[in-house]
C-alpha cells in the first residue's frame, strides 16, 4: 500500500500528532479518577487483573492488525527477552505503587513523582550513558535532589511513592530505550504476557481463599475488566504523535500529566499539601523551568550559529 506523500512537518500531520499527545497525556493525566473507582480492591488484585485485561486486549489488536511476527522476532532474541523482562518488573511496580497511591489518597506524591521523572530520566543519562550536563543543568538537577531532600532535613518521611514512581519509570524507560526497534503495542504485549502467570496464580490463590474474583459487584468488575483499554489506548495514542511529532515538542505535552493528578488531587479528592511538600513540589517545578530555559536557550544558540 503507497504511504501518501505527506511531509514529516506537515500543518495537517503536525495537527494529528497535537491531538494524540493531548489524548495520550490528557487520559493519563485523569487515570487516579479511573483507579479510584477500584479503591476498596486491594491493589495487588487490581494489577492481576491490569495485567491480564491489558494482555487480552493487545492480543486482540496484535491479531487485528497482523503483527504475531514481530513478537516472535522479540521472543526470539535472548537479550531482547531479557531486557524486556527486566523493563516488565519496573512497570509492573509503577502499576502497583500507583494503584495503591490512588487508593491510599496519596495522589499528590504520584504528581509529584511524574513531575520528577524527566529529571531522574537526566540523572539516568549522566549515570548509565554517560551524557554531559551544562553547568544550569546540573544546578536544576541540584535544585530537584534538594526539594526530594527537604522533608528528610525537616525530620519528616522522604517522599517515597514519588520516589518509587519517579525511579521506575526513569529506569523502565532507559531499559526500553535499549530496544528502539520495539513498538509500544508489541513491547506491552511481551510484558504484560511475562507476567500474566503470575497474575493468573494471584487470582486463583485469592479465589481459593474465598475472595470474589471481581471486587465483589457488577460494576468493579467492569471497572477492572476496562483497565485493559485504559492502559494500551494511551500507548498507542503516544506511539501516533510519536510518529508526527518531534521529540522536543512532545516532551511539552508530558507535564500535563502529572498536572492532571495534582488538579484532581486538590479539587476533587481533597488532598490538602503540607508545607514541606509545597517546597518539594516548588524545587521540582523550579528545576523543570530551569532545566526547559536553558535547552532552550542552547538550542537557539545552535540555530542561530548553524
Amino acid at each position: 500500500m503507497m504511504v501518501p506523500s505527506t511531509p514529516p512537518d506537515s500543518s495537517a500531520r503536525t495537527r494529528e500528532g497535537v491531538f494524540f499527545a493531548l489524548a495520550c497525556y490528557g487520559s493519563w493525566g485523569l487515570f487516579p479518577a479511573f483507579w479510584k473507582l477500584v479503591a476498596t480492591v486491594p491493589p495487588a488484585e487490581v494489577l492481576a487483573h491490569r495485567i491480564l485485561w491489558s494482555l487480552l486486549f493487545v492480543v486482540v489488536l496484535i491479531w487485528r492488525e497482523r503483527r504475531f511476527d514481530e513478537l516472535r522476532i522479540l521472543v526470539s532474541s535472548k537479550r531482547r527477552l531479557l531486557v524486556l523482562t527486566a523493563s516488565t518488573l519496573c512497570i509492573s511496580l509503577n502499576w502497583l505503587v500507583f494503584i495503591a497511591a490512588v487508593s491510599g489518597g496519596n495522589i499528590l506524591q504520584a504528581s509529584m513523582g511524574y513531575f520528577l521523572n524527566p529529571l531522574v530520566n537526566v540523572a539516568l543519562g549522566v549515570l548509565v550513558l554517560k551524557e554531559r550536563l551544562r553547568p544550569l543543568q546540573w544546578l536544576a538537577v541540584a535544585l530537584a535532589v534538594a526539594g526530594v531532600a527537604e522533608p528528610v532535613l525537616a525530620g519528616d518521611q522522604p517522599p517515597w511513592v514519588a520516589i518509587l514512581l519517579a525511579a521506575s519509570f526513569g529506569i523502565y524507560g532507559l531499559l526500553r530505550k535499549q530496544l528502539p526497534a520495539v513498538a509500544p503495542l508489541t513491547g506491552l504485549t511481551i510484558e504484560t504476557g511475562l507476567m500474566a502467570p503470575l497474575a493468573l496464580a494471584y487470582l486463583v490463590w485469592r479465589a481459593t481463599a474465598g475472595d470474589p474474583l471481581f471486587g465483589g459487584s457488577p460494576e468493579l468488575a467492569a471497572a477492572l475488566i476496562a483497565g485493559g483499554p485504559v492502559t494500551a489506548f494511551p500507548l498507542l495514542w503516544f506511539a501516533a504523535a510519536a510518529l508526527r511529532l518531534r521529540y522536543a515538542t512532545l516532551g511539552f505535552f508530558q507535564y500535563l500529566a502529572p498536572t492532571g493528578h495534582f488538579l484532581l488531587a486538590i479539587f476533587v479528592f481533597g488532598e490538602m499539601p503540607g508545607p514541606h511538600t509545597m517546597v518539594t513540589f516548588a524545587c521540582i517545578w523550579g528545576s523543570i523551568a530551569l532545566y526547559s530555559l536553558e535547552s532552550w536557550r542552547h538550542h537557539t544558540r545552535r540555530v542561530t550559529q548553524s
